[in-house]
């Protein structure tokens, strides 16, 4: 299964990273910060469609990405059209680095999340060294215990947390943890087919549990992968969503601020 072998690989990848720079070491750095997290939850929590956009080198499903325009060229466009950035920083399967959150922190006042496979809390403290404001944790490969220890660490260092699920027993878990911004993956991780009506079905799921749980706040949902057209987002439309993750198309776009103006455009027509 390639989600396992992912995770595994991460194991493996924060062994050497512990060897160059110790736990105790990157947690000081984390609790020393003295930079203001700008606020995920807030970019997210406007009224009409938000956008997340994703800068991403390689995927298990694509391969290597050719990426038609450069990191700063993309990331300006960004700047003009989106309300939060996402950056994949794992190493083995994303070609990902924490040096290209840290570039894109350099270019963009927008707030960033770190997309990766967050297992451990040194990657939590990690995420804050370098630059994030947000990290992304999945519920398929976090028991509940740790999801919740994870989830709580990255709001004690001022970070926002988005949660992914994938099905009704993972968003039952998200809405008795609390969590305020959930994401519904609509890519498989465990076989990486996609179908946009995971947003759909797990949109309803979550309405209904919350009046049974009695559950008054709402959190942000974001739909997440899989949207590469215009009718796409008139489906999701009917999501009640809050935000969109947009990773291919914009990756494989020389205009990915056009695209994203258009999407809003066309989510927001009354």
């Amino acid at each position: 299964m390639i989600l396992n072998d992912i995770v595994a690989d991460k194991r493996a990848r924060l062994v050497e990273h512990k060897k160059r720079i110790s736990v105790e070491e990157m947690k000081k750095m984390a609790l020393d910060s003295k930079r203001n997290s700008i606020s995920f939850y807030n970019a997210l929590a406007k009224d009409g469609l938000s956008i997340i956009g994703e800068f991403k080198k390689a995927s298990p499903s694509m391969g290597i990405i050719d990426g038609v325009i450069d990191l700063t060229e993309r990331i300006d466009q960004y700047n003009a059209s989106v309300d939060a950035i996402s950056v994949l920083t794992e190493e083995d399967h994303f070609n990902g680095s924490v040096e290209y959150l840290k570039q894109v922190r350099g270019i963009s006042n927008l707030p960033i999340i770190r997309k990766d496979f967050i297992i451990d809390e040194y990657q939590v403290y990690e995420a804050k060294v370098i630059g994030a404001d947000c990290i992304l944790l999945i519920a398929s490969i976090l028991g509940d215990k740790d999801m919740e220890a994870l989830y709580k660490l990255a709001y004690s260092l001022g970070m926002d947390v988005l949660l992914e699920v994938h099905d009704e027993i993972e968003m039952e878990r998200a809405l008795r943890l609390g969590a305020k911004i959930v994401g519904v993956n609509n890519r498989n991780l465990k076989d990486f087919t996609i179908d946009l009506n995971n947003s759909k079905r797990l949109s309803a799921f979550m309405d209904e549990r919350m009046k049974e749980l009695g559950c008054t706040n709402r959190p942000l949902f974001v739909s997440e992968s899989g949207v590469t057209e215009d009718s796409h987002i008139e489906i999701l439309k009917q999501c009640n969503v809050n935000a969109l993750l947009i990773g291919r198309a914009f990756m494989e776009s020389k205009e990915p601020e056009a695209v994203a103006k258009k999407w809003k455009g066309i989510f927001n027509e009354s």
